[in-house]
């Protein structure tokens, strides 16, 4: 049982559902999940809310709780402390690399997705996926 003052987050869903729930929804809605991210991350001033798309991809395609919660706690509750590159370098990342690094990672992991045993590495692919776009590490 979870600790009731956690403010992580749990998943109480069984497999069998999260199972039926990626056979019949998830596999799909996850492309057009991902599809509609990294057009938000390429119109720049939506990155933000293409972030956070991605971070919500293990939701979409099986429905996965978060491994973090929004204010940049680890799933333990702890906070999260990594020194990031400066503005501009990420910057510089993105427009040079960053946006058809994305959508060539995305792709691979989406492969991944669709062949099933591969959903591991998707989903690892998927949480590296802000650091392809912009260099941010979590």
């Amino acid at each position: 049982m979870a600790d009731p003052d956690s403010t992580s987050v749990t998943d109480d869903r069984s497999l069998l559902l999260r199972a039926i729930w990626f056979l019949l929804i998830g596999w799909w809605a996850t492309g057009i999940w991902l599809g509609i991210a990294w057009v938000l991350l390429v119109l720049v001033i939506t990155i933000p809310l293409g972030i956070k798309m991605i971070n919500l991809t293990p939701l979409i395609l099986s429905l996965k709780a978060p491994q973090r919660d929004f204010a940049g706690e680890a799933g333990d509750g702890r906070l999260q402390s990594t020194q990031q590159r400066s503005l501009v370098v990420r910057g510089v990342w993105f427009v040079f690399v960053g946006w058809w690094a994305s959508l060539l990672w995305m792709g691979i992991a989406y492969l991944f997705t669709v062949s099933i045993i591969g959903i591991p590495v998707a989903i690892w692919m998927y949480g590296k996926l802000p650091f392809v776009v912009s260099l941010y590490e979590y």
